[in-house]
């Protein structure tokens, strides 16, 4: 197996994949198939995976909102369909919203704290599908979604106090800057690499865990494990959001303090 240990390299002990792989290096070319299905690095195969996340999410909310127009939307199904799907998503994301910002600054954090939900689910569960990786193996990925709630915080925290947002930093009283100003600043700066290191190790050791079992024995072993990494999944997109919905509440509360 590759450095990864995605479905690309378990599918690649199979006759038929390695013809289809065959057939497009002879057609694209050697170089070409390698960004497609290479496994050590990323490539265009897992820009395509978190594409096919972000269709998938669009998709879902396009369903999701032409489904409560009108009265559609007051009376629940009778069975889960694909819109109820999302509804039972979106309706516990905005609860957890509430729940660490208040009712009042809910529908202000909700759309970002949706967003890194969704995506962060979905591009989870579809390493769980054969021939797909997740988006969240690789490094660049998570980087870029903790940098995002590493900039949103302060953003938050400057239009709720403006410049005095900063003064926390500073300590309490003037002669404990010295002190307050690099323990704060290595704990901000701690925050990214912290998301980034907690999805990009969770969501490994899961995939790589359960790939080993389907390596050994593709039948009837590795469901318990699968249902396991169903639910971490769905944990590890939980606890990102509940941890930059944390940063988001500490930023604009400073005005408290």
């Amino acid at each position: 197996m590759g450095e990864h240990g995605t479905w690309f390299d378990f599918l690649n002990k199979y006759s038929w994949w390695q013809d289809i792989h065959g057939k497009l290096e002879h057609v694209l070319g050697r170089k070409w198939t390698f960004m497609m299905f290479g496994t050590s690095e990323f490539t265009l195969a897992h820009v395509l995976n978190a594409l096919a996340v972000v269709i998938f999410v669009i998709i879902g909310a396009a369903v999701f909102f032409s489904g409560t127009r009108g009265d559609k939307g007051l009376v629940p199904p009778k069975k889960m369909t694909f819109r109820h799907f999302f509804e039972v998503l979106t309706e516990s994301v905005y609860g957890m919203t509430e729940g660490a910002m208040g009712a009042e600054n809910a529908p202000k954090f909700f759309p970002l704290v949706a967003t890194f939900w969704f995506y962060i689910l979905f591009a989870n569960l579809i390493g769980l599908l054969p021939g797909f990786s997740s988006p969240d193996h690789f490094f660049a990925n998570n980087v870029v979604l903790a940098l995002l709630v590493f900039f949103m915080t302060h953003i938050y925290g400057v239009r709720a106090n403006g410049l005095a947002y900063f003064k926390h930093f500073l300590g309490p009283v003037w002669w404990l800057i010295p002190l307050m100003l690099p323990l704060e600043l290595i704990s901000h700066l701690a925050r990214p690499l912290s998301l980034t290191l907690r999805l990009l190790g969770n969501m490994l050791a899961d995939h790589k865990v359960l790939i080993s079992f389907f390596t050994l024995l593709p039948f009837i072993i590795p469901v318990p494990f699968y249902l396991l990494g169903i639910l971490v999944c769905v944990v590890q997109a939980f606890v990102f959001c509940t941890l930059a919905l944390t940063y988001f509440s500490m930023a604009v509360a400073h005005d408290e303090h």
